[in-house]
């Protein structure tokens, strides 16, 4: 099999930027490891920065985000002392939209149909070859048959524990990273939303979010500890936690019922570089891990994919090659941007295991100050919105 760009994920990064090759005329082959079901089936973030949203339009997947989409002009922040909110409208002009990830990734799997887009799934022992040279090319198994795809250029859109970023030798790749002593219980559950915008909680037994994935569909997470087990929360032990964690206005009258998704995930702030070695170049969860506080995950897989499919049309169309090696720094520069404040905000609103009740005073202290401070408003308001790609 040949091909102009192999893209080694079939999650909504490789699947968007397989997308915008498409459509500007570059082959594209997708490989991935599971099935389409399994795919479709993955439960994740669903607050789309502007950026994200442009993208998505630009892709031509837009028109049923635009229309069962919910746009926030602002978020909620709680703390023992009362609830604010910071209006992203007024701050910055802008907005964001909740659409679930899985309903991003259906719409891009419907669009890559209609382009007669090559994804293959279900595949196994994928490797990546030659890919400093002129004539890199990937191989896999599927079907107890081996095969081979010939490209010029290769994209890992594989994920934290794909092969991708690991076929960059160690004494290239240098790694950077911050594991958080809590992790995050999770439910997914048939109900209406408790809140029309997202409640972040800072509360003296732990931090809580009610946030949602449309006006029947809620998602609510608690921070926990790291030993803790699915097993040991049963659906009224985690409605009860929730509720006394946010205010009173949003969890007095909360609708509860039954969880159809429970599950618990670890917090990390994580950078590998470089992101491009040779003709392979590394994309979302392949290259950056962000702990899930700022709604940062998907956004900067988006904003990859966009500076990435800019590089790729450049050398495949216009004969640019230098604008390959542009990739990654630009990548970069956004990535860490989004990694700081994705740490600011779990470090603002998470209790630490040696946390003091000074500690606890001065994250209050913050969020104070945030609640009527005009410029603290506007940066935290840009940074989430998410800043220009």
């Amino acid at each position: 099999m040949r091909t102009q760009v192999a893209i080694i994920g079939g999650g909504p990064s490789g699947l968007l930027l397989s997308q915008l090759l498409m459509r500007a005329g570059i082959d594209t082959v997708v490989l991935e490891r599971q099935s389409r079901d399994y795919v479709l089936a993955r439960i994740r973030a669903g607050v789309l920065e502007q950026g994200c949203v442009d993208l998505l339009r630009k892709a031509g997947v837009g028109a049923r985000m635009d229309r069962e989409g919910h746009s926030h002009d602002g978020t909620n922040l709680s703390t023992a002392h009362g609830m604010f909110r910071v209006n992203f409208k007024e701050r910055c002009g802008q907005s964001v939209m909740v659409y679930g990830q899985t309903e991003v990734t259906q719409d891009l799997y419907q669009a890559q149909d209609a382009l007669g887009a090559r994804i293959v799934h279900q595949v196994a022992n994928v490797e990546l070859h030659d890919v400093t040279g002129d004539h890199p090319f990937v191989t896999y198994d599927k079907d107890g048959q081996t095969h081979r795809i010939d490209c010029d250029y290769i994209a890992g859109c594989d994920g934290f524990h794909g092969v991708s970023r690991p076929t960059i030798p160690d004494t290239v790749r240098q790694d950077f990273e911050r594991v958080y002593p809590f992790g995050w219980l999770g439910v997914l559950s048939r109900t209406a939303p408790a809140a029309e915008e997202l409640v972040y909680a800072n509360h003296p037994r732990g931090f809580a979010l009610a946030s949602m994935r449309n006006a029947h569909l809620s998602r609510y997470y608690i921070q926990v500890p790291l030993s803790d087990r699915v097993e040991q929360w049963s659906d009224q032990a985690f409605w009860d936690e929730l509720r006394r964690r946010l205010p009173a206005e949003v969890a007095d009258p909360m609708e509860t019922g039954p969880a159809i998704e429970k599950s618990i995930a670890p917090l990390r702030s994580f950078v590998s570089e470089p992101m491009q070695w040779g003709r392979l170049f590394l994309v979302g969860d392949a290259a950056h891990i962000v702990p899930p506080t700022g709604a940062k995950g998907l956004n900067l897989a988006a904003s990859d994919v966009h500076y990435l499919h800019e590089a790729l049309r450049a050398a495949v169309l216009d004969g640019d090659r230098a604008a390959l090696g542009q990739y990654g720094p630009r990548a970069l520069t956004r990535v860490w941007a989004a990694m700081r404040f994705s740490w600011w905000m779990t470090t603002l609103m998470h209790r630490f295991p040696d946390q003091t009740e000074f500690d606890q005073k001065i994250q209050e202290a913050e969020l104070h100050q945030l609640e009527w401070m005009v410029s603290a408003q506007e940066t935290m308001a840009r940074n989430y919105v998410g800043l220009p790609y």
